[in-house]
């Protein structure tokens, strides 16, 4: 029988290569560490600031051989300077209206997530993932944890959701 032994300490682990979703012809791995107990929130807090990201109960960066194509960028807010460029991106959105909601899911989000995953990861590890899968990767957290739904804002109204939510990429 095996016996796990009760840490402080995060233990981390690293992937195989596997084929990357992003550059073609390049493979990715990862670090990744258990983000669970009472502590999660802390170390998921350092862990982001070196660059790491969170899905579920993981925290992981990417650790591949011989590339630096992704980066985890992390704005300080209180640093944040407004550009030109990022003004204009404002003005283009600005009928985008961003809501904090609990960490609960909805089909509407499944329904996006899967048009994601579709698009953007169709060979991935993740393309398999059911509504009961992405029920668990939101709700299923030692990590304190909102969503933000964007909308585009009602037509006759400041508020969102008055109009038909039309999924997009803006840029």
């Amino acid at each position: 029988m095996t016996k796990h032994l009760q840490t402080d300490t995060p233990q981390f682990y690293l992937t195989a290569p596997s084929p990357c979703p992003y550059l073609p012809g390049q493979a990715e791995r990862k670090v990744f560490t258990h983000l669970v107990g009472e502590r999660a929130s802390g170390l998921n807090d350092l862990l982001t600031q070196g660059g790491f990201r969170r899905s579920q109960n993981i925290a992981y960066r990417p650790a591949c051989e011989g590339c630096r194509a992704c980066v985890s960028i992390r704005v300080v807010v209180d640093a944040f300077l407004m550009t030109d460029g990022f003004q204009r991106v404002m003005k283009k959105n600005r009928d985008v209206v961003g809501v904090e909601t609990a960490a609960s899911p909805t089909s509407e989000q499944y329904a996006l997530f899967r048009r994601y995953l579709d698009t953007r990861h169709a060979e991935g590890g993740m393309a398999d993932m059911t509504v009961l899968d992405y029920a668990m990767m939101v709700e299923d957290t030692h990590v304190d944890t909102s969503i933000v739904e964007y909308r585009l804002r009602g037509i006759d109204t400041r508020s969102p959701g008055a109009a038909k939510v039309r999924w997009s990429l803006r840029r």
